[in-house]
C-alpha cells in the first residue's frame, strides 16, 4: 500500500467485493462495496457483469486528473450503464458522469449513468442529460438490463471537437483538492 497523505480516514484494507483484490477501506469505498453487494445480491448481476475502478486519464492547463468510474456495468458484451459514487448532494455529480459516459467506450456512448451517494440514486439518460429514474431501487435490474441494451441507443461520439470539451467537463469536476488546498498527490500521476 503507498503511503499517501490522504484527506480519507483510512481503516487499513479490505477485499474486494466484485475482483478479489486487497484495496485501501475508507467510508467511501464501503459505500462503493455496498452498491457492488447490492447490484449483484439484489440486482441479479453476476460479478462478470461488472467492472470496477475504470479510469479515464484527462490533463488540461497542467492540471492531471484520474476520473474514477466506480462500477460500470455490461450486458451481452456492452457497457450500457456506468455507477459514480459521492458524499453528499447528487445532483452536482451529473454532469460529470454524463462526460464519463459519454468519453469512456471509444465506439459508442454508453446511454445510462447512475449518481449515488448510497442512500439516493439517479439514472441519468446520457443523451439527453435528463433523470430518467430515482432511488436506488430503480436502478436496472439483471432482467431488465438485456431488454434495456436492445432498445437504448450506443450512438457513436465521434466528434472529437466535443470528445474533448466532455473531457475537460471531466477535468475540471473531478480534480480532486485536500483540506489543505492543494491536489492530491496521486502515484504515477505526470503532474501529482
Amino acid at each position: 500500500m503507498a503511503d499517501i497523505p490522504s484527506h480519507h480516514y483510512i481503516y487499513g484494507t479490505c477485499v474486494d467485493y466484485i475482483t478479489g483484490e486487497t484495496i485501501v477501506d475508507t467510508d467511501d469505498e464501503r459505500c462503493r462495496q455496498d452498491l457492488a453487494k447490492l447490484l449483484v445480491e439484489k440486482k441479479g448481476y453476476t460479478k462478470s457483469d461488472l467492472e470496477p475502478r475504470l479510469c479515464i486519464e484527462t490533463l488540461y492547463n497542467g492540471q492531471y486528473v484520474a476520473s474514477v468510474i466506480d462500477i460500470t456495468v455490461r450486458e451481452d458484451d456492452k457497457r450500457f450503464m456506468i455507477l459514480r459514487f459521492g458524499p453528499g448532494s447528487i445532483v452536482t455529480r451529473e454532469r460529470a458522469a454524463i462526460a464519463a459516459a459519454r468519453v469512456m467506450e471509444p465506439s459508442y456512448q454508453i446511454p445510462l449513468a447512475v449518481v449515488t451517494n448510497c442512500k439516493d440514486a439517479e439514472v441519468l439518460d446520457t443523451y439527453t442529460g435528463k433523470v430518467v429514474r430515482q432511488g436506488l431501487d430503480n436502478i436496472p435490474d439483471k432482467k431488465e438490463a438485456g431488454f434495456l441494451v436492445r432498445s437504448l441507443r450506443f450512438d457513436p461520439f465521434d466528434d472529437e471537437e466535443k470528445k474533448d470539451r466532455e473531457r475537460r467537463i471531466l477535468n475540471a469536476y473531478d480534480k480532486e483538492v485536500c483540506c489543505a488546498g492543494d491536489p492530491c498527490a496521486l502515484p504515477g500521476a505526470p503532474e501529482g
